[in-house]
């Protein structure tokens, strides 16, 4: 397995789990996670990070991502994430490691469908 895979698996994990413990493994203590590329800020710090997954709880998603592209430091990663509630998303993900394999920066490039014509 890869390092971004094994980044990979840990996030997802995390995600289905909520566990304090899951996220701390998969982020550095100085992480910045950004929502989109151009925020103004990022949260910012392993505490931030943490509070903020667990505030960001919602319905059980359908996902499908797979590693697109990496090497020692950046892994790109492609996937699809689809709610309950009918809201799909197109995501690409940028991760920047830490040498011990924790990401030191991760940033989510996210759009939702185009929406087709009638007719």
């Amino acid at each position: 397995m890869t390092r971004a895979q094994d980044w990979l698996d840990g996030y997802l994990r995390a995600w289905k789990s909520y566990a304090e413990d899951d996220v701390r493994a998969i982020f550095t203590d100085d992480a910045e996670y950004w929502f989109r590329p151009n925020d103004p800020e990022p949260t910012r710090g392993i505490d931030a990070i943490v509070a903020m997954w667990d505030s960001d709880r919602g319905d059980d998603p359908e996902f499908d991502f797979e590693v697109l592209i990496e090497d020692d430091r950046l892994a790109i990663i492609k996937g699809h994430v689809n709610y309950p509630e009918g809201k799909h998303y197109s995501n690409i993900w940028e991760v920047w490691f830490a040498p011990d394999g924790r990401a030191q920066k991760f940033v989510e490039w996210w759009m939702l469908p185009r929406k087709r014509a009638a007719g």
